[in-house]
């Protein structure tokens, strides 16, 4: 048995990529997409007809080009995510535009605007779980969205006190980034012992765990961002772990045991009071590598939404230039 199938035992196992050729290899339960990995998928001729199909629809919607953009730019999120369901039995996390990151109002809109295509492309929504950026806005913005019956997916989490209020929110899942946050330290010459157990990525998630347990949170802990097979194995038992196709094809060539990390406490304890607005920010602000990597990830994330707008307005206007002709 391999180690990929001993950690299946113990843990939810997502394919962090939209590619449908890796996911039908690896049998996840869910998938998670972002902009980087659609904007890498659209490159694919594979990708050709969903794009086409995105921008007709857009088309037909009518409104300005800008409007046109943005619709196309949604349709062909969310029609990524509908080719996937088709192959997970689980759960596809789709998400919002990282350039409403610090708009509540925004993301709450372009959430439901995401449900309601993927309810019209006959998914129902406990199916897909919408990815915000874990700002104070973003988070806020889920626990409206939680009430109303629409999971949540807290990506770019990156400090104990985004955690704290996630959960506190009633999120439905999170993503701690283990291998951003592995990376910040190496880049500033902060590892000064490269052993797993002293990997700043695995000691984060293996913080919330026991703290999201310990006090029977019942948001999901989905591990993300990883570097090296080393830090998937170090967090086996974590409820879930979403992961890159390549180290998925190193964990199914990998023999040998596989000892459960992460396990949950038998003693609860009282539920703290909820962080208020400046209290959340007074914490996060106490780590900066946490500081760093949440707006270096919101930035990143921005560009690829834009690389990926410029392919789409790129076709747009080729469609546009040929009704004009006919």
């Amino acid at each position: 048995m391999s180690i990929l199938e001993k950690l299946r035992e113990v843990t939810t196992v997502v394919a962090d990529s939209g590619d449908i050729t890796a996911i039908s290899a690896y049998h996840p339960q869910d998938a998670t997409t972002n902009p980087s990995l659609i904007l890498k998928a659209a490159a694919q001729p594979l990708y050709r007809p969903l794009i086409a199909q995105a921008i007709a629809w857009a088309t037909e919607q009518g409104g300005t080009q800008t409007t046109r953009l943005i619709n196309a730019s949604d349709k062909l999120a969310v029609s990524i995510g509908l080719e996937l369901l088709r192959l997970v039995p689980g759960k596809v996390s789709t998400e919002v535009d990282a350039r409403l990151s610090f708009d509540r109002g925004l993301c709450v809109a372009k959430a439901r605007k995401l449900i309601r295509l993927y309810e019209e492309g006959g998914m129902d929504r406990s199916r897909v779980l919408i990815k915000l950026a874990a700002t104070w806005q973003g988070i806020k913005a889920a626990e409206e969205l939680e009430r109303e019956g629409i999971h949540c997916n807290l990506t770019l989490l990156f400090s104990f006190a985004q955690a704290r209020a996630c959960a506190e929110a009633g999120v439905w899942l999170i993503s701690p980034f283990v291998g951003r946050i592995y990376d910040w330290y190496r880049q500033h010459n902060l590892l000064s012992d490269e052993t797993i157990a002293k990997d700043p990525g695995v000691q984060s998630v293996r913080q919330i765990y026991d703290y999201y347990k310990k006090h029977r949170y019942p948001t999901v802990i989905m591990g993300a961002s990883f570097r090296k097979v080393e830090q998937i194995i170090a967090l086996a038992g974590c409820d879930r772990l979403t992961i890159a196709p390549g180290l998925l094809e190193e964990l199914s060539q990998r023999h040998g045991d596989l000892p459960r990390a992460l396990t949950p406490p038998s003693e609860a304890e009282n539920v703290p009071s909820p962080l208020t607005e400046s209290e959340f920010y007074w914490l996060h602000n106490q780590d900066p590598m946490a500081v760093d990597k949440l707006a270096e990830g919101i930035r990143l994330f921005a560009r690829d939404q834009e690389k990926l707008e410029s392919l789409i307005m790129e076709q747009l206007r080729q469609v546009e230039k040929s009704n004009v002709l006919a």
